[in-house]
């Protein structure tokens, strides 16, 4: 960084660090101990939605790799679009294995980022489920910035009106402080509204 950008107040951007997603199967058990949130064995990769040739080769690259061990009875990778145009990639893995679940996120970032598509990646998101007061499940995620190398929760209410439960995102971000690097910058923390594989 030079002089002119730090009297301008530019600052130098972060770069991306997959390897930060390792760290999720440790923040796991400490959202589990701490506050009874469990892995639903869901995560999911969101991107800009890029058209053309070599991007549909990739995307069927991707598939044929995280689709390899459906012949072991493992589920086939979903891709869909959301209301706002965004790609998203759907894996899922068995709930206690969040490992190989981390592993699926890290190869299609990966392989998204040495295809030169890394300013499309957006987000990465873990799932969990947890009992609300009232009984009822309720969603929660681990969410991964790519270009900040940094994780939010995120906690919509498990009355489908696009509201958060705030309270219990600053909880979680408290509990995990030293199992992830969590985004300080709160207005960073956006909402994940439609993430497949979050709710229900």
């Amino acid at each position: 960084m030079g002089l002119l950008d730090a009297i301008l107040g530019r600052s130098k951007p972060v770069r991306p660090d997959l390897d930060q997603l390792f760290a999720l199967p440790s923040a796991a058990i400490t959202l589990q101990a701490g506050a009874g949130f469990t892995p639903t064995g869901v995560g999911s990769v969101c991107f800009a939605t890029v058209e053309g040739g070599a991007f549909e080769r990739l995307r069927q690259d991707v598939r044929a790799l995280l689709d390899a061990d459906t012949e072991r009875g493992g589920a086939p990778v979903e891709f869909s679009r959301d209301s706002y145009g965004y790609t998203w990639l759907l894996t899922r893995q068995p709930p206690d294995d969040c490992a190989a679940l981390v592993n699926d996120l890290h190869a299609v970032n990966t392989a998204l980022e040495e295809a030169g598509f890394g300013p499309q990646l957006l987000c990465s998101l873990m799932a969990f489920r947890g009992a609300s007061e009232g009984g009822s499940a309720r969603g929660l995620a681990l969410v991964y910035l790519y270009k900040r190398g940094t994780f939010y929760p995120f906690a919509p209410l498990p009355d489908a009106t696009e509201k958060r439960d705030n309270a219990l995102e600053l909880q979680i971000r408290s509990l995990l402080a030293d199992d992830l690097r969590v985004e300080k910058d709160l207005s960073r923390w956006f909402p994940v509204w439609g993430a497949p594989g979050l709710s229900g």
